[in-house]
């Protein structure tokens, strides 16, 4: 099987633990105002590869990632759920730590068919990172174009299904650094059994380039970047909300 992919990364250091081999999925269904790969937003384009020729592209440096692994992110691997699980299930077999580095927004538990395959791309999964853009649903729409409801019922199934889980959050001056939605999302965090990390990065402006280059509009002209105390703070404000939660929580299981 092949699939559609932009890059690939050697040795990548913020995509999981340890030194990680990190595959860029081609095509993307969100439009994250801060998004700084928008050319990996067009699906069906980019590099065509075997998930073979990837795993043996990574093997060349194999020694490197003894306490690392294989990265899938994006774009939004799971648009390509098929060549995902095969890519995976490569890994597995050769006792590759995957890591699925994800907004959630394909979820569709409706699906019978897109279940099974989740649920099989599961069992070749050691860790997700989840991608949680913000936490209130008109916020949401308005960030990235699209309702979050499939983002929280996917960190829901992931809970049911005890994959271990770290949760990413930007955080973007004046959009996504307020106290109040910060709260809700580690109280949401709290009702989860599966969370092992939280990552609060700071926007960075490191992408208008790129838009320039694609002859795109930048969304976030004049957005200063955040600044490491700014993601430092909201980070804490996320993690009082998720333990108390999280303690409340247990109390009535």
């Amino acid at each position: 099987m092949d699939g559609f992919i932009h890059s690939t990364e050697s040795f990548g250091t913020v995509d999981g633990p340890g030194l990680r081999f990190v595959v860029f999925f081609q095509g993307c269904p969100m439009r994250c105002q801060y998004c700084h790969n928008p050319d990996t937003w067009k699906p069906n384009t980019g590099n065509v590869r075997s998930a073979a020729s990837l795993i043996a592209e990574m093997e060349r440096n194999r020694a490197f990632y003894s306490k690392g692994g294989i990265t899938a992110t994006g774009g939004e691997p799971l648009l390509q759920i098929d060549f995902l699980l095969e890519l995976f299930t490569l890994a597995k077999k050769d006792k590759i730590h995957t890591c699925l580095d994800t907004s959630g927004i394909t979820y569709r538990p409706g699906d019978s068919g897109y279940a099974q395959k989740l649920d099989k791309l599961m069992e070749v999964t050691d860790l997700v990172m989840l991608d949680i853009k913000h936490i209130d649903p008109e916020a949401h729409k308005l960030l990235t174009g699209h309702d979050n409801a499939p983002v929280l019922e996917f960190a829901r199934y992931l809970s049911r299904k005890g994959i271990p889980m770290w949760v990413r959050h930007v955080v973007v001056p004046g959009i996504t650094d307020k106290e109040e939605p910060l709260r809700r999302l580690g109280q949401f965090m709290g009702t989860l059994s599966n969370v092992k990390a939280l990552d609060v990065l700071p926007y960075h402006v490191m992408g208008v380039n790129k838009y320039r280059e694609l002859g795109l509009t930048y969304p976030l002209e004049g957005v200063s970047a955040a600044t490491k105390e700014q993601a430092a703070a909201a980070r804490q404000v996320i993690l009082a909300a998720y333990r108390e939660t999280r303690r409340e929580w247990m109390k009535i299981q």
